[in-house]
């Protein structure tokens, strides 16, 4: 029913994004010699995807019922594109044509009363209800992985739901559905002049509810970071009815019940709409890198400007592995890139300023640019930055692991957090991998901040190595163990935007309070009582539900 977008064309059924951006041979085989020279690994030999119609699924347990075919698939094409993410252990897995788990029954639900039929379904015959909004989970937080006692999966697809339903241009505020992608929310403001301002590197295939269910971070990098920091109300419905807040602009009336829909994964409720806050498009831009002889000093330079107060849009620091790799820098210094917008005002003062704290600390500004964002450090890196899930796809093939991990830390643990976090992972990628921890063809572990707090930074991890061919997903599985288990024992948080899902589960169990998880399970049963909504995800099923 549907492996289009909005726009009509066709979504790969393994990878990133669009079908026809994927490399073709051509290009993998000019790509796998500029590979080898800049890594020291890959592009030695190049494999190709199995194809959607090689791809061989396990029949459908379920059957569509009467009345419900018009909302209701099971259509082996619908099934294979909902039974994964897009995390690296996915693509891998599609890219072999490896799909062992997928749903019984895809859902296009085209309003609020097909949600409602199809949780009542689920709950009269013991179905696991899995939302769906775009696809691009990292964590496993889509993947039908739910554990013995259910007759069946249904993926819960939200696409339909779509649209700005009400625009209050006087609140700067706007009701939007929750299955409507990044690009269709933003051209509906556009004309209105008006943007939401939420922009994750999912953002073209990511929609307002899963950027909600899952606490999405846009690509801001200070101030409002995360849709939470956007959103005014939320409907959902659960099994036990219909779960809506009242539209304020804040309130301290008691626990938020949006704070706890925000983040939920599903597990409380089918997100269907939200109020969320809108405002005037910036037409005042302007960007600088600077450059720094370390990471370390450029931290202290970031720190200083997170705790002044001139809040940039962009505060980027990338250390020099990931700038030379980027194109960003020449791979002998840190780089940060800053940005400054506004809808009101020329932005060059604040710019100047940030420019002017980033010198004190040692750093060296690149020469002012003819024209505001001419830079070619941020252009490039820009570029980097929207392409790297595609080029992710091509790694696949030509024997490269790509794996990120994110987190967050304060200020006065950075130092050792960084330490530790950054040996764990090139030690785990060299065992795994059987390279050299160092020198010609050792794996590469490179660092950014992608959002910057007064009181910590978020570092972003990530990992090339040389993939072991057929056992990607075993290799993958040995990392993110190991630096997963070095976050969260250094005290950082396992995930900073991109969600718990089932991957990262045993970690986030070691990061909140038993009482709080008790609690969540209190609410879970009030809302839940059968344990359908997305089994596994935060929380186990309590006995006496189905496991």
């Amino acid at each position: 029913m549907g492996a289009a977008g909005s726009e009509g064309r066709e979504r790969s059924h393994w990878g990133w994004g669009h079908a026809d951006r994927a490399a073709d041979r051509k290009a993998l085989e000019a790509l796998a010699p500029e590979l080898r020279s800049r890594l020291g690994f890959g592009g030695e030999r190049i494999e190709s995807p199995v194809p959607l119609d090689a791809v061989t699924v396990a029949p459908s347990r379920l059957r569509p019922p009467a009345g419900f075919a018009a909302i209701l698939s099971d259509a082996p094409d619908d099934r294979i594109r909902h039974s994964m993410g897009r995390a690296y252990r996915d693509v891998v897995r599609g890219f072999r044509g490896r799909f062992e788990r997928t749903p019984d029954l895809v859902a296009f639900p085209a309003g609020e009363e097909d949600v409602r039929r199809v949780l009542e379904l689920c709950s009269d015959r013991n179905l696991a209800a899995i939302p769906y909004g775009g696809g691009t989970s990292v964590v496993g937080g889509v993947e039908p992985r739910v554990g013995r006692g259910y007759r069946g999966t249904v993926s819960i697809d939200l696409r339909r739901l779509s649209g700005i339903a009400e625009l209050d241009d006087v609140s700067c505020a706007a009701l939007i559905r929750a299955g409507t992608l990044g690009p269709d929310i933003e051209d509906a403001l556009r004309p209105h002049g008006l943007t939401l301002r939420h922009f994750p590197q999912s953002f073209e295939f990511s929609t307002l509810g899963g950027w909600i269910a899952t606490r999405a971070g846009g690509h801001f990098a200070t101030v409002q970071t995360h849709i939470d920091d956007l959103v005014d109300s939320i409907r959902a419905l659960t099994p036990a009815g219909p779960w809506e807040s009242r539209r304020l602009p804040g309130s301290g009336a008691g626990p938020s019940p949006d704070r706890m829909m925000l983040g939920s994964e599903g597990i409380l409720g089918v997100i269907t709409e939200a109020w969320v806050q809108v405002r005037p498009r910036p037409g005042h831009k302007a960007s600088r890198p600077v450059f720094f002889p370390s990471f370390g000093a450029g931290a202290e330079a970031v720190r200083a400007i997170s705790q002044s107060g001139l809040d940039p849009s962009n505060c980027r620091l990338l250390d020099p592995l990931e700038a030379g790799t980027t194109g960003a820098g020449d791979g002998s210094e840190a780089v940060l890139i800053l940005g400054f917008e506004s809808a009101f005002a020329p932005v060059d003062q604040q710019l100047a300023l940030a420019v002017e704290c980033a010198s004190d600390h040692g750093g060296r500004p690149e020469p002012e640019p003819a024209g505001g964002e001419g830079d070619s450090a941020a252009r490039s890196w820009r570029s980097a930055f929207l392409d790297a899930p595609y080029l992710r796809d091509s790694l696949i093939a030509l024997g490269v692991l790509s794996e990120t991990f994110e987190t967050a830390i304060t200020w006065d643990r950075f130092g050792e957090f960084h330490s530790r976090v950054g040996e764990a992972a090139r030690r785990a990628v060299a065992e795994v991998s059987g390279a050299p921890a160092a020198g010609e063809g050792a794996p590469r572990v490179m660092c950014r901040f992608t959002h910057v707090y007064p009181t910590g930074p978020a570092p972003y991890y990530t990992v090339l190595a040389k993939a072991r061919r057929g056992s990607e997903v075993e290799q993958w599985d040995e990392i993110k163990a190991a630096v997963s288990e070095a976050i969260v024992s250094a005290g950082g948080t396992i995930t900073h935007h991109h969600a718990v899902g089932r991957d990262h589960r045993p970690w986030y169990d070691l990061q909140r309070p038993d009482r709080f998880a008790d609690a969540l399970a209190g609410a879970k049963r009030a809302v839940d009582p059968g344990a359908i909504l997305n089994p596994g995800v935060l929380i186990d099923p309590e006995p006496g539900s189905p496991p």
